[in-house]
């Protein structure tokens, strides 16, 4: 039963997700954005998350985890009605997108680390298999990629908001369901920025920069540049949700693999497959060589989160967990994709589908950054 709250929070949040990261872009685009424009709004929104995140995340540690996820579940999908009422081509549409993108990335910035702070803790406690639970998440993260693609065939892009709004309402309530110990306030250790002192925090922190943020040009601009090369809506959500069913299949093995390949292991192979997933996508469009690739973000978003989470549930006192959660949520993936974002906007309007490659140069360092692990980890 447990294991079922927390697989239902997961699921609506992963929903959220999986509509927005491939469809968001376009949305934007469609409401008269240009390239530079669309990464003017992704930045922002990558900005208040690294603000917004930490800070939330000490005031769950404080106050209770259960009651900041169901707030900002509601207020992120207030901002989502919001967005459905813009009119398309409005004068000054940028500023209206980007003032309620602000406003969306405070209410989000603490719900997926959080979300994965209270499921990993309750797993470190035996309720359940947290890679098992996890790829719960990941289900839903396709089913929306797929099923939102063939909405947005059928109704257009505007949809989108109405999509994400349901199922942050649905994230809001599955909040409320968590067990008491998710209400319980925490002795705190210090400022929420306390474990930055932590060697191995600030380690973990820059290889999730690097390996992480090297999402950034397919996050932004992979939908925008798939369909410019003649792929349907339908195909895009597919692709989204075919890289997704990999990652699946990798979180359902995670226990074991993790503890065969440790720290070290696990983000090596990560850092390798970005070197390999993003050499394809800077030279192809070509719907096999896609698939390929988008199979890969098993490993190269899939090994690294959980290098992470196992990290950061073994390593850190449980007073910083959530600061913990948020500040590499915030810092550690947040940061380098919002500067990652804004350069490939740049990339992007200048040299298309090449700006893959300086998503692959970032996995370069992180290859070799990564036996550093090896210090303390397994």
């Amino acid at each position: 039963m447990i294991a079922a709250r927390f697989a239902l929070l997961l699921s609506a949040m992963f929903a959220a997700i999986g509509t927005t990261l491939p469809f968001f872009p376009p949305f934007l685009a469609a409401a008269g954005l240009s390239p530079q424009g669309i990464a003017a709004v992704l930045f922002a929104g990558s900005l208040t998350r690294m603000v917004a995140g930490p800070l939330l995340g000490r005031v769950a540690d404080r106050r209770g985890m259960r009651g900041v996820l169901a707030i900002c579940a509601l207020a992120a999908a207030a901002v989502q009605l919001a967005f459905a009422l813009v009119p398309w081509g409005m004068a000054g549409v940028i500023v209206v997108m980007v003032a309620l993108h602000v406003l969306y990335s405070c209410a989000m910035g603490p719900l997926i680390p959080l979300s994965e702070s209270l499921t990993v803790s309750a797993a470190r406690n035996g309720a359940f298999d947290y890679g098992r639970v996890r790829s719960i998440g990941s289900v839903a993260f396709i089913a929306a990629s797929a099923v939102a693609g063939v909405l947005v065939g059928a109704w257009g892009l505007g949809v989108i908001p109405l999509i994400v709004c349901a199922a942050l309402l649905v994230a809001a309530f599955a909040a409320l369901l968590l067990p008491e110990a998710a209400a319980r306030r925490t002795p705190g250790h210090g400022s929420f920025m306390a474990p930055l002192s932590d060697p191995l925090f600030r380690r973990i922190l820059i290889l999730s920069a690097l390996i992480q943020g090297s999402h950034a040009a397919a996050y932004g601009f992979s939908a925008i540049h798939w369909a410019a090369a003649g792929h349907s809506a339908t195909t895009i959500g597919l692709l989204w949700a075919e890289g997704v069913v990999a990652e699946i299949i990798l979180f359902l093995y995670a226990k074991p693999l993790a503890e065969r390949l440790g720290w070290s292991g696990l983000t090596m192979l990560a850092a390798g497959a970005g070197l390999v997933r993003w050499a394809i996508l800077a030279e192809t469009t070509w719907l096999p060589a896609l698939i390929f690739a988008q199979s890969l973000h098993a490993l190269t978003f899939g090994a690294q989160h959980l290098c992470a989470m196992r990290l950061l549930s073994e390593h850190m006192p449980a007073g910083q967990v959530g600061a913990a959660q948020t500040l590499h949520s915030s810092l550690g993936t947040g940061l380098s994709i919002m500067l990652m974002t804004l350069l490939s906007g740049q990339l992007y309007a200048s040299i298309g589908g090449q700006m893959f490659w300086a998503m692959w140069a970032l996995c370069v360092p992180a290859l070799f950054l990564a036996r550093g692990l090896k210090d303390w980890g397994k």
